[in-house]
């Protein structure tokens, strides 16, 4: 009789654990759906933000190319080509890029470049730089972001790819250069990546029609 009441007690517990787990998995299930569709709605967001939908008619969401290069995509793991194209002809990509050294840890990015090799623009996903400082790499906080617009591999030259700290072009934060460092240096390695790998990331389109 001593032990009914411990093994009752267990039971309990039992039954409790075994609800409250079933009760977890019913909301994931019942919300990663609506998650997963908000964050698809969040990236069209970004990706019409650097490229209007103006300038293609495919499904750049489903015209992806996985890519591997850790030293110029700054991650181990697979990285998305969003590949926009205009009747057949491609147009743009958008890489999603990281940057490993930002202050708190990786930066993620999305790189717009042109076909030419120039950018269409730049945009933070994710990031956990300090709110104040390393956060004005965000578009709603500040236009620094806006200064990628129209630069490629020789605007400016190698040696301007850095922060003004460092002898480059690029404006840093007032308290906190690491963060755009982080970012300069690693939009500088897509644009580098693209010129490198840009007849790969097309393969499946037509030709570049050349002129006579």
């Amino acid at each position: 009789m001593t032990y009914r009441p411990v093994f009752i007690s267990a039971i309990f517990l039992l039954v409790f654990a075994v609800i409250g787990t079933g009760l977890v998995a019913f909301t994931f299930d019942s919300t990663a759906e609506r998650i997963a569709e908000n964050q698809r709605r969040a990236l069209l967001k970004n990706l019409n933000e650097l490229l209007p939908s103006s300038r293609y008619d495919n499904d750049i969401f489903s015209d992806i190319l996985m890519v591997h290069n850790s030293e110029l995509l700054g991650t181990n793991e697979p990285v998305p080509v969003y590949r926009a194209r205009k009747n057949g002809w491609p147009i743009a990509a958008v890489l999603a890029p990281v940057a490993p050294d930002g202050y708190n840890g990786n930066i993620r990015l999305l790189v717009a470049i042109n076909l030419d090799g120039t950018l269409a623009g730049v945009r933070v996903i994710k990031h956990r730089e300090t709110p104040g400082l390393g956060d004005g790499i965000e578009a709603s906080r500040s236009d620094w972001i806006l200064g990628f617009n129209g630069k490629s591999l020789s605007n400016p030259s190698k040696e301007g790819w850095g922060v003004k700290r460092d002898g480059g072009r690029f404006d840093q934060f007032t308290g906190a250069t690491i963060t755009p460092r982080a970012v300069v240096k690693a939009v500088h390695k897509a644009l580098l990546y693209f010129k490198r790998n840009k007849q790969h990331l097309f393969e499946r389109a037509p030709k570049i029609p050349t002129t006579p």
